[in-house]
């Protein structure tokens, strides 16, 4: 499986993401700065790491969103390419319009980091695969902006294709509908808060993400 992670000035969980890809799918991901304009050939994969991109100023993720590199994001994604964003990630994939909503600061207003507990909401895409529906998981949490927000009508639709991902099975953030991770209406794209590259080894106490990337490998390896 062919890989790149996005690095932003600012990006902090990039090496981690970087290590889980090499460590699950046995190569180095190739890692792509802001201000490159295009990405390496037949990617299989583009991560977008969590972190503070561009120091979070305006809104978080705002400026990474319009750097150069996403418009090659955007088109890669288009053409079917797989793109995760994880925090930051996330919240850049909203700002494109990539995903809809908006990441917004959480209930409390307080910087939130800990292991969380998540229910598999669809375990029918690519990359939920080697989830079953319904199952508990734990993922850790680091954030300060992981309250999803979309009005009613996106909520709905959000839920009625199938496209929340997973949910937060108790209060985190304020989160609407207590969402945690949704995917675009082709399945290729999936934004999440919690950070499934921290969980990928047994050294990080739970291997609970590492499923999700072995789900991409088993999928697109055939394809690398």
């Amino acid at each position: 499986m062919k890989s790149a992670v996005i690095v932003f000035p600012g990006s902090n969980c990039d090496r981690d993401m970087a290590e889980a890809l090499k460590l699950v799918t046995g190569r180095a991901p190739a890692m792509v700065w802001h201000r490159d304009t295009d990405l390496p050939e037949r990617l299989d994969l583009i991560a977008i790491p969590g972190g503070f991109s561009y120091g979070d100023y305006l809104r978080s993720g705002a400026m990474a969103a319009v750097s150069p590199v996403i418009r090659a994001v955007k088109e890669a994604a288009e053409r079917g390419a797989m793109v995760l964003g994880v925090c930051n990630g996330f919240q850049v994939l909203t700002e494109t319009g990539l995903l809809p909503g908006a990441l917004m600061r959480n209930a409390g207003i307080r910087f939130v980091c800990r292991d969380v507990a998540l229910r598999t909401e669809n375990s029918q895409s690519i990359f939920t695969a080697r989830y079953a529906a319904g199952e508990e998981i734990m993922l850790p949490v680091a954030h300060h902006d992981g309250n999803y927000q979309a009005d009613s009508e996106t909520l709905d639709r959000l839920e009625g294709e199938g496209r929340i991902a997973f949910r937060y099975t108790g209060a985190v953030n304020g989160s609407a509908r207590d969402i945690a991770g949704i995917l675009n209406a082709s399945g290729n794209v999936l934004g999440m808060m919690p950070h499934p590259e921290r969980a990928v080894e047994p050294a990080h106490g739970r291997t609970d993400g590492r499923r999700l990337f072995e789900a991409l490998v088993e999928t697109l390896a055939p394809t690398a």
